[in-house]
């Protein structure tokens, strides 16, 4: 089956210095993919060009064989922070239909289908019982699953998370990926983090970007490939990662 991303020879900038340059990635159905490196490499620029949200100076970008932007409907999202208000007068079902909405702006009357799709996700994220709570009264780790089950309403193809473990403990981290590994029985998953040492257990392949981009099969990951992308050591502490001095992610 042909790859349902690919990217060849990309270069990017904002108006400036390139913050990516000459990028190739190619990814197959029902990978579970971790893109990692240092805060400013260019992670969260190249999600948004498989996105479509940004186009490329230079090369191509194919997402399930057409431009981004043409296949947008069929990709989920969960941006690095969550785009509205904790105050928010919305519950969490209201939030996670949103996932429905194709682009438009609608409050209801929601389908039956739609309702449906919403129960399906809350339950596949283990928080069915928070649908009437108030998005405000959630903990950290409930209101990322809740945004997670926003993304899967859409039964995406491919899902992209970008760093969607930022404000939850290790217990709540594991937990989470163990979900985002079974989701990739029925579509790809690409996740952003900072943190190579813990999401090496899980994924399948690891792009290490930084300006350019190489991949890694987890098995190929060394202390020296980690020194070479961060600028220094990587150690290990209880199977979670984390970087000597201060490298954010």
């Amino acid at each position: 089956m042909p790859p349902v991303i690919e990217l060849e020879n990309v270069s990017f900038s904002y108006h400036g210095p390139r913050v990516l340059v000459d990028v190739s990635l190619s990814v197959e159905r029902g990978e579970f993919l971790g893109v990692v490196g240092p805060n400013g490499s260019g992670k969260s620029t190249l999600i948004k060009l498989i996105l479509g949200l940004l186009r490329p100076d230079r090369g191509s970008v194919r997402v399930l064989g057409g431009n981004p932007d043409e296949v947008r409907s069929r990709l989920g999202y969960v941006p690095q922070f969550a785009h509205f208000r904790r105050d928010f007068p919305l519950s969490v079902e209201q939030m996670v239909l949103q996932g429905r909405l194709g682009g438009g702006l609608q409050w209801g009357p929601w389908r039956r289908a739609d309702r449906e799709a919403a129960r399906e996700a809350l339950a596949e994220m283990n928080i069915a019982e928070l649908a009437p709570r108030p998005i405000a009264t959630l903990s950290g780790g409930q209101l990322q699953r809740a945004v997670i089950a926003r993304a899967l309403t859409s039964g995406p193809e491919i899902l992209l998370l970008d760093e969607p473990t930022s404000n939850v403990d290790l217990r709540q981290e594991t937990a989470l990926f163990e979900h985002l590994k079974a989701l990739t029985e029925r579509c790809t998953v690409l996740v952003v983090s900072h943190d190579v040492g813990f999401i090496s257990g899980y994924v399948d392949r690891v792009a290490c970007v930084n300006r350019t981009l190489v991949t890694h099969r987890t098995a190929e990951l060394t202390g020296e490939t980690i020194e070479t992308l961060y600028g220094e050591p990587l150690r290990m502490v209880h199977g979670h990662g984390h970087h000597h001095g201060n490298v954010p992610g």
